[in-house]
């Protein structure tokens, strides 16, 4: 028979320094509790690190200098979605004068900025706080729900691990800025989760919704697409009825239908086949000029451009080759097909269609299921140090892609 000393040993030693009831009372604590104490925590981390930037900004295009929260929330790109909700698209292109068609509004989709203009109409404040309170608020549902994915292919103390990471991750700023991110984010974890779970018709309005906030229709078309294959190739082990398949397979088209439902509609209002794709095309001119948009060449073109040749090309097939490696990592194999298939996805799209520059980071934010895989240790001094490297890094980008010195060239 074990003497008390031995026990409280062996409590120690299972539970640390940490007394048995408070263990107790933690576990009693539900889920949704502690993902928004961690959600609260990093909001309030984050928060100080763009004040503290904010008190040191200068005089630029969006504020003037030391600008409040809110003001300093929605400059760049934000003034564009502001734009939109109180303007609207125009009907007839901008050229500049070489007669080329300039940056405007259609590069930005009406999902968010509708969304805060109907508050503002219900509320009667200004587009800075309510954009800032839309992005907040689906930051927090998107926490929530990214814990409910992260659930179901993790351990409940890794899926909570997961979730400190994506809210203290470098561009966790974007949360709480007027940008379309937030809610982007928070419509794709829904969507993944409703994957996960089978539940293909109710995927519907979800990408309706989020093909119209920012371009993921295709990417997750292309997601669903492979996601079908592979159930069918797996239907012996998994079964994978013919109606299912079949709603599954309409609701792939579906996706694909609305990734191509706003250049479409920028083509009827403005009369130009091209309006939308000349509209993107119009940002990487400062860097390469006005060139045609050929599938698959934008990342060697980046590549020279910045890194030059053969450096560059070298570069960009060195990423593709360790993103591809990566992608058969045990901790990245441990997310599931499912989850990897989007990750695969969306870095086919990017690969596709986008210029890398200063808004790449960014534009990698749809793969941030992948920061489960960097969840799976258990290790608290690695919890610890990758959490405040990655709040460093939030002070990194802060700093080198928000923050505006003089004549910017490092948008967000």
């Amino acid at each position: 028979m074990a003497t008390p000393r031995t026990s409280a040993t062996q409590v120690r030693r299972r539970g640390g320094t940490v007394p048995a009831r408070w263990r107790a009372r933690y576990r009693l604590v539900p889920w949704w509790a502690k993902v928004m104490a961690i959600w609260g925590l990093t909001r309030v981390v984050t928060t100080t690190l763009v004040l503290m930037l904010a008190s040191v900004q200068g005089q630029n295009p969006w504020t003037p200098a030391k600008p409040g929260y809110a003001d300093f929330a929605t400059m760049w790109d934000s003034l564009w979605y502001n734009i939109v909700a109180v303007g609207g698209y125009p009907s007839v292109l901008p050229v500049t004068a070489d007669g080329h068609v300039g940056e405007n509004a259609w590069a930005f989709m009406p999902g968010y900025p509708v969304l805060v203009r109907l508050l503002m109409l219900l509320t009667g404040a200004a587009w800075e706080p309510v954009a800032v309170f839309v992005s907040v608020a689906c930051s927090l549902v998107t926490a929530l729900l990214f814990y409910r994915l992260m659930r179901r292919v993790q351990s409940h103390s890794t899926a909570l691990f997961s979730v400190v990471l994506f809210c203290a991750a470098p561009l966790s700023p974007l949360l709480q800025f007027g940008y379309a991110e937030s809610m982007q984010l928070m419509l794709l974890t829904l969507a993944l989760l409703l994957v996960l779970e089978r539940r293909y018709l109710a995927l519907v309005p979800v990408i309706f919704v989020m093909a119209l906030t920012r371009p993921t229709g295709l990417a997750f078309a292309l997601f669903l697409a492979l996601h079908v294959g592979h159930r069918w190739y797996s239907r012996a082990r998994n079964p994978f009825p013919a109606r299912i398949a079949r709603t599954a397979s309409a609701v792939a088209v579906f996706s694909g239908v609305m990734g191509l439902a706003w250049p479409a509609l920028a083509w009827v209002v403005t009369g130009s086949m091209t309006a939308y794709t000349d509209t993107e095309l119009s940002w990487r001119s400062a860097y390469i000029g006005y060139q045609e948009l050929v599938p698959f060449t934008a990342w060697f073109q980046s590549g020279v451009w910045w890194l030059g040749q053969p450096v560059g090309i070298l570069a960009v097939i060195a990423l593709i080759l360790a993103f591809t490696g990566a992608m058969f990592t045990p901790w990245v194999r441990g997310l599931g097909v499912d989850l990897r298939l989007w990750a695969v996805s969306y870095a086919l799209y990017l690969l596709a269609v986008f210029f890398p520059q200063s808004s790449t980071f960014r534009l990698l934010m749809p793969m941030f299921p992948l920061l489960g895989a960097l969840a799976v240790p258990h290790s608290i001094l690695y919890r610890v140090v990758v959490t405040l490297a990655l709040i460093c890094g939030q002070w990194g980008w802060l700093l080198l892609c928000w923050g505006v010195d003089g004549a910017d060239w490092t948008p967000p």
